[in-house]
């Protein structure tokens, strides 16, 4: 029998997997000129299947799936106007919890706000809950059609500037800048914003998000705390009421430790302070992290709610607060003595956490650093009464459903707050002639850069067009040599080179579509954003390895112009109307052409090359 298995086996006719099958109702392909088509032969598409759509029809119905997408979201949910407002605020924004009206920040739903005020504890229950715009925001990642005028969100920072006096002095300003944004739009109202009514006893200008810009030298770190001295002394802001400039990131952790350290020992516990800034200035971060840090007292990041984070302009609506610690010598120096310990180790001593929230910090910036807690509340362990006749059951009953028991919520002690100081989150002043200000949520998430920009260079001749999405474009047309144009943009925006001859049609066809990415949304989109409009640029080159100026579009990112020396170029920028182009001289990093690898052949661009990450405070083991 085995030795007959082969031989019958050989009879039985193969199995055809995968074979032509000709269109019902036609010859075959060869004679009709189509196409063969290849389907599994269990399975044949009926006429009215096979039916491919018009083009015209695929791109149509891709157009309104991108419309939706980008859509803005409606709030949920059933209000009711007979309810007054809560008095209780928002633990994520700061806007007071009411239900009466879907489009008023604060906003939650009337069947979400009974259950949770109509309890034993009152509106007292309210406490710690968040609004559906910030629950959208954490959850969801979408953003209500909420946008506040710019008055009210100077009206809130003016009357928290102008409060009494507490503790007979006045507050410690920390204004954020986004280093990405210098010169900062913000920075020359501060003067006019602060007064000569207000009784502020210094300011910190604080410049954020250092972990998103590559080394492009050594010393570049300096060259920008350079800048922003810089920025400030233009602004007005010298002498007396600046205190110091600090470099950090708010959230990789970079220069936090010395910014509690800077703080405590030359503001130790004296008054209250606020962090001041504009929209997206990274204002909400730091004060999670500082709520996390030795800044705030040991009970207060299980108290305090964390604010609320996204890339939308003007999260925060009201003031948000926690405790500071009061720095005393004991506490001075145990928080030293932790920080020499740390800067000990290496980074294979470090614990399997440490490592893996390191490492997922490398993937987001070039600058890394470890906050750490050297005061933490002692939490002993949970007592949990086990009841078995509780759990037990006959044969003829159905499993009881148990509830989980109400936690009651922490609160501070009267000792912890009477005579506290307090560090407010306050809202972002909006920056006016903005890209950001004309974007849908969606496109806001792509122009605005979540980890390290890697450099992205191009080599034009006259006559070239550089393309940065839809939201800018820069026109080499006189010049005797080619020159180096560097990117610094996010990093999903895409770039794309052209001649002058084919710009304007590329434009015209590829705006709101997938090639150039944002906006997105096809024509219906195009038709209400605004058009580009142009200036022309005149440069001198300085060097092939030093860029002459940056190229600012607004928001959207900037392109460093690097040429021949003494080569004089003729550009001419265009951005959406009604937005900011800046010429920034000096650049912000002059050797960022030099960051690239070999030339890509055929084509005007060079590889792209990502710098390595560098972890603050971890001693290194001598390894590449």
């Amino acid at each position: 029998m085995h030795r007959l298995a082969p031989a019958l086996l050989r009879r039985l006719p193969r199995p055809r997997l995968w074979a032509p099958v000709p269109r019902r109702g036609a010859t075959t392909a060869a004679a009709s000129g189509e196409e063969e088509r290849f389907v599994f032969p269990e399975y044949e598409p009926e006429p009215s299947e096979a039916v491919v759509p018009p083009r015209r029809e695929r791109e149509a119905g891709r157009q309104r799936r991108e419309k939706r997408r980008g859509a803005t979201p409606a709030a949920a949910g059933t209000p009711d106007p007979s309810v007054p407002p809560s008095g209780v605020s928002c633990s994520g924004c700061g806007a007071e919890l009411q239900c009466r009206e879907t489009a008023a920040p604060g906003f939650v739903p009337s069947e979400k706000y009974r259950s949770l005020s109509e309890g034993p504890s009152g509106l007292a229950g309210l406490r710690g809950a968040v609004c559906q715009r910030c629950w959208l925001l954490a959850h969801h990642g979408l953003a209500l059609g909420l946008r506040l005028p710019p008055e009210q969100h100077r009206r809130v920072v003016s009357a928290a500037l102008r409060r009494p006096l507490r503790h007979g002095r006045g507050p410690l300003l920390l204004y954020i800048l986004d280093v990405l944004e210098l010169p900062d739009p913000v920075l020359p109202q501060l003067p006019g914003l602060l007064g000569p009514d207000v009784p502020a006893a210094g300011l910190l200008v604080v410049g954020n998000k250092v972990d998103l810009l590559p080394a492009d030298s050594p010393g570049h770190l300096a060259r920008l705390r350079r800048r922003v001295a810089e920025a400030c002394e233009q602004a007005g802001l010298r002498n007396a009421p600046l205190v110091d400039i600090r470099l950090v990131s708010a959230k990789t952790g970079y220069g936090i430790e010395g910014l509690v350290s800077r703080l405590q020992r030359s503001w130790r516990c004296a008054g209250d302070v606020y962090l001041l800034g504009a929209t997206n200035s990274g204002k909400s971060t730091l004060f999670n992290t500082l709520l996390c840090s030795d800044y705030c007292k040991s009970r207060a990041p299980d108290i305090v709610d964390r604010a609320t984070v996204s890339a939308w302009p003007g999260t925060t609506l009201n003031l948000l607060k926690f405790p500071i610690i009061n720095p005393t010598c004991d506490r001075i120096f145990r928080r030293q003595e932790r920080l020499k310990e740390e800067a000990t180790k290496t980074e294979d001593q470090l614990s399997s956490e440490e490592k893996k929230c390191i490492n997922q910090l490398k993937k987001q910036g070039y600058l890394v650093g470890r906050v750490g807690r050297t005061f933490r509340q002692q939490k002993g362990s949970p007592v949990v009464d086990f009841d078995p006749d509780m759990l037990s059951y006959s044969l003829d009953e159905d499993p009881r459903d148990f509830t989980k028991q109400h936690k009651e919520r922490e609160e501070f002690t009267l000792n912890e707050v009477k005579d506290a100081r307090w560090c407010f989150d306050t809202p972002g002043i909006i920056k006016e002639n903005c890209v950001l200000n004309l974007l849908t949520e969606k496109e806001v998430k792509l122009v605005l850069p979540t980890c390290g920009i890697i450099p992205r260079t191009f080599i034009l001749k006259p006559g070239m067009v550089l393309l940065l999405a839809a939201l800018g474009r820069i026109d080499y047309l006189e010049g005797e040599k080619p020159a180096w144009f560097s990117v610094m943009a996010s990093n999903q925006l895409p770039v794309h080179i052209s001649t002058l001859s084919n710009a304007d049609a590329i434009y015209e066809k590829h705006a709101g579509q997938e090639l150039l990415k944002v906006p997105m949304g096809g024509e219906e989109r195009m038709k209400e954003f605004p058009p580009l409009v142009c200036q022309d640029i005149t440069l001198k080159g300085i060097g092939t390895t030093e860029a002459v100026a940056d190229i600012k579009l607004s928001s959207a990112g900037w392109v460093a112009v690097t040429a021949h020396a003494e080569e004089k170029l003729l550009l001419r920028a265009y951005t959406p109307k009604g937005t900011m182009l800046v010429v920034r001289e000096p650049p912000l990093l002059p050797h960022i052409s030099t960051i690239r690898g070999a030339r890509i052949p055929g084509t005007a661009a060079y590889r792209t090359k990502k710098l390595p990450s560098q972890v603050e405070n971890l001693k290194t083991t001598g390894k590449r």
